[in-house]
């Protein structure tokens, strides 16, 4: 996506004003050795790593205010209460979302994912109806639409990339027909990194009365995430992957599409009253949050989506892209390295392959020099079929990451090639 000339000046500036050594500062795992190396992590796809505020916030809650949620009449849970409802504000702040009604916590994107498949299913398809998902969709945004699609008995489509990593949205106009009831996709690939024009594929799909699902898991964290402004009917994301802690995820859905859901699971928080006769569900959000709530984890979610607007969404954005240019240049220098996904918009994720060798092995070899990377196919078998490999090397990169670590990781791939001759 081509940028204005103000567009690139304000991005070259905040790059230049971006202090990534104080930053890291923030992170006490970043200054830790590795094999007796510094540890380079370029795994942040799979999970980030957590500013010591995020930490503070766990540790301060079991050691001062940890109390179960709601129905509390002490001052510990109403404290903790509080502070589990501040996050889901934090949370709608974020996203802007109109409404703390359209904010439900969950274990994760995951699950976010497979809530929405179950209850939107048990609403609105039956058999006959179909689905369509893309084809570089993590297998967590594949396999809960398979099951959907094989207890009601409607079909499963498939929106396809070209050889860039990019979706070919044109071919939605005749994937799409009368009987398509939603459109699974996800906002950012978390194999190839490329940054789908999602607004776009949402306004294709609301054209024809398709609903939308959108895997945030990737595109929470790069860049500024507007729900209200992309007409989502749904993004779900983890807190894991923005900085946040793990075993909490979010799904924001529209409040009239919510309140026509059933409710994916029964149990405490969800219900209004219950007797043998009847059950009455609970109001927006709890009708979708049975069971003990993760309040310790919500409370830290909300910390790390502060830290993350503290540092500048725009501003760690604009750096994480300039690193992205450095790494991709860097590593095309490198002789029989392909890239995998050369998609016009990506984010800072690269996934490549060396001639000859395993993507294990380059993992393995990396590791003893203290490099972090994720070896394998990423949840992503489909995308790897699409390509004929059977897996890459894929290097994420975040605001915490430099380009000296980038020069190491260049530095270990070429020793890999040493090694194998």
């Amino acid at each position: 996506m081509a940028l204005s000339s103000n567009s690139e000046q304000h991005s070259t500036n905040s790059v230049a004003s971006f202090n990534v050594n104080e930053i890291r500062a923030s992170f006490p795992i970043l200054s830790q050795q590795v094999y007796g190396k510094p540890l380079v992590y370029f795994d942040n796809g799979a999970t980030t790593q957590k500013p010591k505020v995020v930490l503070d916030t766990i540790e301060h809650f079991y050691n001062g205010i940890n109390a179960n949620i709601h129905r509390g009449v002490h001052k510990l849970s109403e404290e903790s209460t509080s502070a589990y409802e501040a996050a889901r504000e934090t949370v709608r702040e974020f996203i802007n979302a109109r409404s703390t009604k359209e904010i439900i916590f969950t274990s994760g994107a995951t699950a976010s994912i497979n809530l929405v498949a179950f209850a939107f299913g048990e609403a609105f398809v039956k058999a006959g109806d179909e689905v369509i998902v893309s084809e570089m969709e993590h297998h967590s945004n594949i396999v809960p639409w398979q099951m959907l699609c094989e207890r009601k008995g409607a079909t499963l489509k498939v929106l396809p990339f070209d050889d860039n990593g990019e979706l070919i949205i044109s071919k939605l106009d005749e994937l799409i027909t009368s009987k398509t009831r939603i459109l699974a996709v996800t906002h950012v690939s978390n194999s190839l990194g490329t940054v789908n024009p999602i607004k776009e594929i949402i306004a294709r799909a609301h054209a024809s009365g398709v609903k939308v699902l959108v895997d945030g898991a990737q595109g929470i964290k790069h860049g500024v995430v507007d729900v209200t402004s992309l007409d989502a009917d749904f993004y779900v994301f983890s807190g894991h992957k923005i900085y946040g802690p793990t075993g909490i995820g979010v799904v924001y859905g529209k409040e009239e599409l919510l309140n026509a859901l059933p409710p994916w699971q029964g149990g405490g928080d969800m219900i209004s009253t219950v007797s043998f006769e009847k059950t009455v569900y609970n109001e927006l959000p709890f009708k979708f949050e049975a069971g003990t709530a993760n309040y310790i984890g919500a409370a830290a979610l909300a910390t790390a989506l502060k830290f993350y607007k503290s540092v500048g969404i725009q501003a760690a954005t604009d750096y994480e892209t300039e690193l992205l240019h450095y790494a991709t240049q860097r590593l095309q220098e490198v002789e029989g390295l392909r890239i995998i996904g050369n998609a016009a918009h990506k984010a800072s994720i690269i996934s490549f392959v060396l001639d000859g060798i395993h993507p294990y092995d380059t993992g393995m070899i990396l590791d003893k020099m203290g490099i972090a990377v994720r070896t394998g196919t990423h949840c992503t078998e489909p995308v790897m079929a699409h390509f004929g490999i059977t897996g890459t090397v894929r290097a994420s990169l975040a605001f915490y990451n430099t380009k000296e670590e980038v020069d190491k990781l260049v530095d270990g791939v070429l020793r890999v090639k040493q090694m194998f001759g």
